[in-house]
């Protein structure tokens, strides 16, 4: 019995019980917090997360693939083949969808999860390991495959310093979060940044993709890591800016804008505001954004480099090669041409779902899906070889 295809059926089943879970975490918490989008669960969020299991049972498993095969001159036969990475530690803040995500790519992958979710999301995060406990049970297969610890502060710690019970430890989350993981944990850290976001619009470019593109990667869903949090733009699209930027007065965005855009945006005046250096690299998380004015590519390539959290960064142009530039010298984990950053996601890469955006070089980088929740190991088939 398929256990991600049970409980892709389960959880519809149960739905009434989830968001009954969930609306308790949302009654402690305000609307107007940014965190609260992330924390709602609804029927549509709910049928989502199922196909995405389901999409996620149906990929090739990511174990036992021969990566490299060769016979040495002695005659030994070595195999490097991938194998899980053992028991993955996510801590998490108010998204019960990654309670989902993280349990099915691990078990996919082999490996075993241990989650602490954040206090904000406990309710729902109870029920959502209770109903995994169950299929897990149904299907024969032991609950030890994922482990919920406590909600409260107290249960991090061990965590991070669980080594000998913990192979990896995943922080997803604030940069806060992130930084107090790092500098805290005794296992192997991936991390998966905050997303401090960019958008260039060079001096050539098509108004439309231009429009269309800052709307989506702003307003689309403004409590994720890939929205768009500041927009770089070259000194001659300034006269265009207040036609690009109309479609966000309906979203109500607060405009942070450098002295040359203010002074050239015709914008509601309780909407825009003069920007200070604290409103660049800052990750929003709102309806809010920074724009900074440059004179060149090059000058846009260095305010990207000195202010990115390395995550994901896109440049709007019909130039070929400031976007060949661009896509080469912009360091991070996802570069993009002509289109939304809200892209940067597991799902939309055909990946199921992710573990997280890795912003690190090693071992892992990007929407983290099945494969990198592996590593490899050799295997060496002899016949009496010694060494000499």
């Amino acid at each position: 019995m398929s256990v991600l295809k049970t409980l892709a059926s389960a959880l519809l089943k149960q739905k009434t019980n989830l968001l009954e879970a969930n609306r308790k975490d949302l009654a402690v918490m305000e609307e107007s917090n940014p965190l609260y989008d992330r924390l709602l669960l609804t029927e549509k969020r709910l049928q989502d997360i199922s196909n995405h299991l389901l999409a996620i049972n149906t990929l090739p498993s990511p174990l036992d693939k021969v990566l490299e095969k060769r016979t040495l001159p002695n005659g030994l036969e070595l195999t490097k083949v991938t194998v899980p990475l053992g028991t993955v530690g996510v801590i998490y803040e108010a998204r019960p969808n990654v309670t989902f995500d993280v349990f099915a790519l691990c078990f996919k992958s082999g490996n075993r999860c241990v989650l602490k979710g954040g206090s904000d999301a406990k309710h729902s995060n109870k029920a959502i390991v209770s109903l995994i406990h169950d299929v897990l049970e149904e299907c024969g297969v032991s609950k030890e495959m994922i482990r919920l610890l406590p909600s409260d502060r107290d249960a991090v710690i061990p965590l991070l310093e669980g080594k000998e019970d913990v192979d990896v430890i995943i922080p997803r989350g604030s940069h806060k979060l992130i930084k107090f993981v790092r500098e805290n944990s005794r296992v192997p850290v991936i991390e998966t940044g905050a997303g401090i976001v960019h958008t260039y619009v060079d001096k050539c470019f098509d108004p439309t993709i231009a429009t269309n593109v800052i709307l989506n990667a702003k307003t689309r869903r403004v409590s994720v890591c890939n929205a768009l949090d500041t927009l770089v733009v070259h000194r001659d699209v300034v006269p265009s800016l207040t036609a690009l930027l109309e479609p966000l007065i309906q979203h109500n965005v607060h405009i942070y804008a450098d002295k040359i855009a203010h002074h050239a945006l015709d914008y509601p005046s309780h909407l825009l505001h003069l920007a200070t250096e604290e409103h660049f690299g800052t990750e929003f998380l709102d309806y809010k954004m920074s724009i900074k004015t440059v004179s060149s590519l090059e000058e846009a390539l260095s305010h990207i480099s000195n202010h990115s959290s390395k995550h994901s960064e896109a440049i709007i142009s019909t130039d070929p090669t400031a976007i060949e530039q661009f896509l080469n010298k912009v360091d991070a984990a996802v570069v993009y041409a002509n289109c939304s950053t809200a892209f940067t996601d597991g799902g939309e890469f055909g990946l199921g779902a992710e573990i997280g955006i890795s912003t690190q070089k090693l071992h892992a980088r990007g929407p983290m899906g099945l494969q990198e929740l592996t590593s490899y190991k050799w295997v060496v088939i002899g016949s009496g070889q010694i060494r000499s």
